[in-house]
């Protein structure tokens, strides 16, 4: 049984997951993080599939249910783990079985999985015990894949936007990084590290890989500021400047000929789930 290091050194109040308030923002309004947000290639979810060994998937945050219908529609049989109720129930009404809890509290009652997947919400769970959680419920061989779209817009929009979030919320983090006007992957690379750390760290699976699937989808001004409310942080501005931010974007848009091509990388962290425990550490 894979155990958590009694050693391992103490994670930042700043980590992600202790974070529940944000963790659990997005639900405000389902409906819309469902059509705004975009789905994964399709190339990533069958090399995921092709790679665990048969179709019994556990999607941990399982938010709205987009990477998991893209699951079921490839033949996959997905269970579903989501602290927010109300992403919950929405993923539900998509025809998708959720149970209401945090992945590090859950309990998964004796059953075991052939891939344990989580799309847009790893950094959301502490990633030794979420890691050491995969393992104790994937079959020998079964495959933890954590993944991630990383969005880049063209160059001018890049900065195009950076001017209206400066001007409008300077001290926000999507502010901050614009400004720095940095590739999205470096801004994501901590996530990544994390998550495979994390795996690491838990002693029950083969080295981690990443896996890169590049992809593009172009947006209209509707269509980009309908989405952006979802985006982290987006949702906890107060009206009057989220607002103001829209109006700043729909007007950069306008500018750019009324749309734009946003460039995606969808990221992968994935382990195989070994035999036996790889570490040697006496259960807890």
């Amino acid at each position: 049984m894979p155990t958590i290091p009694s050693g391992r050194s103490p994670l930042s109040e700043n980590e992600p997951h202790r974070h529940r308030q944000a963790a659990e923002s997005f639900g405000s309004d389902a409906e819309r993080y469902d059509r705004t947000r975009p789905h994964y290639p399709d190339a990533m979810v069958d090399r995921i599939i092709a790679a665990s060994p048969g179709p019994d998937v556990l999607d941990v945050g399982i938010g709205t249910g987009i990477e998991a219908r893209q699951f079921q529609a490839a033949g996959c049989k997905v269970l579903g783990v989501e602290p927010d109720a109300r992403m919950a129930d929405f993923s539900r009404r998509g025809g998708v079985e959720v149970e209401v809890a945090t992945f590090e509290a859950w309990d998964p009652a004796g059953r075991n999985f052939d891939a344990v997947i989580a799309g847009q919400a790893w950094h959301w769970v502490d990633p030794v015990v979420g890691a050491a959680k995969a393992a104790r419920v994937l079959r020998p061989g079964g495959r933890l894949a954590a993944f991630w779209n990383v969005g880049q817009p063209p160059p001018e929009a890049t900065e195009a936007f950076a001017a209206v979030y400066d001007q409008v919320v300077p001290d926000t983090l999507a502010s901050r990084a614009y400004r720095r006007a940095m590739p999205a992957l470096d801004g994501y690379a901590v996530l990544f590290t994390k998550a495979t750390d994390g795996i690491r760290e838990a002693g029950a699976f083969g080295d981690p890989e990443q896996w890169r699937f590049d992809w593009e989808q172009s947006y209209t001004r509707d269509a980009w500021l309908d989405q952006l409310p979802t985006q982290g942080g987006h949702s906890q501005l107060p009206p009057a400047k989220l607002e103001e931010l829209l109006a700043g974007i729909g007007a950069a848009i306008d500018a750019m000929g009324g749309g734009f091509t946003m460039h995606y990388t969808a990221v992968v962290v994935t382990a195989v789930r070994t035999p036996s425990p790889t570490s040697t550490r006496p259960p807890a």
